[in-house]
């Protein structure tokens, strides 16, 4: 139980605290900071683990799901740091735009599993992969170095290493199996960062200044702060990180036997939304299942939620452990940066796995994908297109994740749910010929 509860923290972990470590490094957290940050967040992981597979009352999916901090929270996150002028001011108005999201995210919980049917893959696909794309430029900065101001930034030596990193986890991906190809990523990491040592560009005092004992102090970056904007931004993401939770569980139910119904999928959503509540009371962020963990389900076939509960004892024991959690803080920027590529470049190729399942030989679904995707990707290529809006707007229409995410539901809405929809019409290739020309002999 202990080694494979183990494998599923390795399969989770690098996804645990990347979001810690792009919002950190957003505001300029020190690297003490940091590692509180990061160490708070693989303590409410843990929590919410715990919620999700044993629960309590009508709490908890009872699946092996593991849950940790959501990718779709990531870029919001960052459009309020950006639009923040005292950085200090950043966690608390985002943990109190979380507090508010996962307390109404509990209440329509058992309402949600009902209105499922109007986030089809087409929907949910577009939003995925928004996610990916949305963070690739989070690596792509990180890969050429740690100071945009820094002479050095952008650097042969520091693309160098981003680009050995990259090649490791491959290699790994491609010519390892089971647990090892499992945790390639983490490899990666390790590997990557003993690469940099010689480069000078890897830093040990986090781990030397770090307590082996600790708690992730309630509030500690202080009390939350409740802006309006930002709490419109995090409920969509609730919605979001709702609508994955949900493709999950049915997923899983499946791989194990047990297939989710709507009371499994309101109990599964009430862990998830109640662990976001709770978690920005120990500095932490929005939580939600993740879904590399229902693979390594499906390959081991150790279907025990136990299992997975013990893997959410040692997050919790991480947390408490600064020493632990500040191991990440000693990899150097650019060897995060090329694992980044590979971790956000699959958070996007599974939303394009969904798409597949969408139906895109309807018109109507290809017009979805297209205009959702096109709204959402405005921020990433046109940073200054809102430029014209209020501050408190940009806080939404920044991420492209929330502007893709309604895009998407109100597509949906009018070209498959209003009035009678053209669903039957197939999507006709531009160079393929019409039937009237088919029909004539070649000669």
């Amino acid at each position: 139980m202990a080694t494979t509860g183990l494998q599923h923290v390795a399969a989770m972990y690098a996804g645990v605290v990347a979001p810690p470590l792009i919002v950190g490094a957003a505001i300029g957290l020190s690297a003490t900071e940091l590692t509180f940050l990061t160490g708070a967040c693989l303590f409410t992981a843990g929590l919410a683990t715990f919620l999700q597979t044993l629960g309590f009352w009508k709490i908890g999916a009872r699946l092996p799901f593991v849950n940790g901090v959501t990718f779709a929270g990531v870029a919001p996150m960052t459009a309020v740091v950006a639009s923040t002028k005292d950085k200090s001011d950043a966690l608390p108005i985002i943990f109190g735009a979380v507090i508010v999201a996962g307390v109404l995210g509990f209440i329509a919980a058992p309402f949600f599993s009902k209105a499922v049917r109007f986030f089809p893959p087409v929907v949910t696909g577009s939003v995925i992969t928004l996610i990916g794309v949305s963070l690739l430029p989070v690596a792509f900065g990180w890969a050429q170095g740690p100071n945009p101001a820094a002479d050095d930034y952008g650097s042969t030596t520091y693309l160098g290493l981003a680009a050995a990193t990259l090649v490791i986890v491959l290699l790994l991906r491609r010519f390892t199996r089971g647990f090892v190809k499992q945790i390639a990523v983490l490899l990666g990491l390790v590997i990557g960062t003993l690469v940099a040592i010689p480069f000078g560009v890897t830093d040990f005092s986090p781990v030397a200044d770090a307590d082996v004992v600790g708690f992730p102090t309630p509030f500690h970056f202080g009390a939350p702060q409740f802006q309006v904007a930002a709490i419109v931004s995090m409920i969509v993401v609730m919605v979001v990180s709702m609508t994955e939770s949900t493709a999950d569980m049915l997923a899983l139910g499946e791989i194990v036997e047990r297939p989710a119904d709507e009371k499994t999928i309101a109990a599964g959503l009430r862990a998830d939304t109640l662990g976001s509540a709770l978690s920005p009371l120990f500095n932490g962020f929005m939580c939600s299942a993740f879904a590399q963990n229902i693979g390594l389900v499906a390959m081991t076939r150790i279907r025990s939620r136990y299992v997975v509960a013990t893997g959410g004892g040692f997050l919790v024991l991480m947390g408490l452990c600064p020493m632990a959690a500040s191991l990440i803080a000693v990899v150097p920027r650019p060897v995060l940066g090329g694992a980044g590529v590979v971790l956000f470049g699959s958070v996007a190729a599974s939303g394009i796995q969904t798409l597949v399942r969408a139906g895109l030989e309807k018109d109507n679904n290809v017009l979805i994908v297209a205009v959702s995707l096109a709204v959402g990707i405005i921020p990433i290529t046109a940073p200054e297109f809102y430029h014209a809006f209020p501050e408190t707007a940009k806080i939404v229409l920044d991420s492209g994740i929330s502007t893709g995410c309604i895009a998407a539901v109100a597509l949906n809405l009018v070209f498959n749910h209003l009035g009678k929809g053209r669903d039957a019409d197939e999507v006709t290739h531009p160079m393929e010929a019409g039937e009237d020309l088919k029909a004539v002999p070649a000669h």
